[in-house]
């Protein structure tokens, strides 16, 4: 793995929001449980990606079948390789692109949308969340409530957008439908006054022989 791509959380990435907030999103998760919280991109569904259950009652939740599967956070792309068996260079090179190391000073929100990459291989996640084809896709998070919730949890999270299945997605907290609010274990706090518009990621696919296809630009 390329040097730059080595980071870790740092204290400026936390002090920006309610420490009660961030543990009470980690106790549930802990525990199994889903949440309704801020990404990097859309507010999104999340639980423990390592947990099939939990896993489960977001498709439920959302009413969508499992084999579509669902998108992982994580804060560190130093972690892809526990998850991903055996990573394409070519995926490395979108990375650095973009500067996607994960810090505060890396990637510039305002000239580059968030990328999630769709890897070959995954392992060492819940089975219902890998694609039949054994991908699965990853984001590497460096907003600071989610890039905490996934560093100090030490497991990638799912981050689905917060509406159901074929319902539009909500550009902010506000627009959020009251069945998911209701049928999550936790609502977090941090950003719900925010309603700056977020767009999703883009998706692009690389393949283990180094070719790639945009999903979403």
């Amino acid at each position: 793995m390329p040097e730059s791509l080595r980071r870790r959380i740092t204290k400026m990435d936390i002090k920006r929001y309610d420490k009660e907030d961030l543990q009470e999103a980690l106790r549930v998760l802990r525990d199994g449980g889903i949440i309704v919280y801020p990404t990097d991109t859309v507010w999104g569904i999340g639980c423990d990606a390592t947990n099939e259950e939990a896993v489960r009652r977001i498709y439920a939740l959302k009413q969508r079948e499992d084999s579509k599967s669902m998108l992982v956070l994580l804060d560190s792309a130093a972690k892809l390789n526990y998850y991903v068996a055996d990573i394409p260079e070519a995926a490395w090179t979108l990375l650095e692109a973009i500067g996607d190391t994960g810090t505060s000073e890396s990637r510039n929100p305002e000239e580059t949308k968030p990328l999630t990459i769709i890897y070959p291989g995954a392992r060492n996640m819940a089975k219902n969340l890998i694609a039949e084809d054994g991908s699965v896709g990853i984001r590497i998070t460096n907003e600071p409530f989610s890039k905490a919730l996934c560093a100090q949890l030490k497991h990638p999270i799912v981050s689905t957008s917060a509406n159901i299945s074929g319902h539009p997605g909500a550009p902010y907290f506000a627009q959020i439908e009251k069945e998911i609010l209701e049928g999550a274990d936790y609502v977090c706090k941090f950003r719900r006054d925010d309603e700056t518009p977020h767009e999703p990621s883009s998706i692009i696919k690389v393949c283990a022989d180094n070719s790639f296809r945009i999903i979403r630009a």
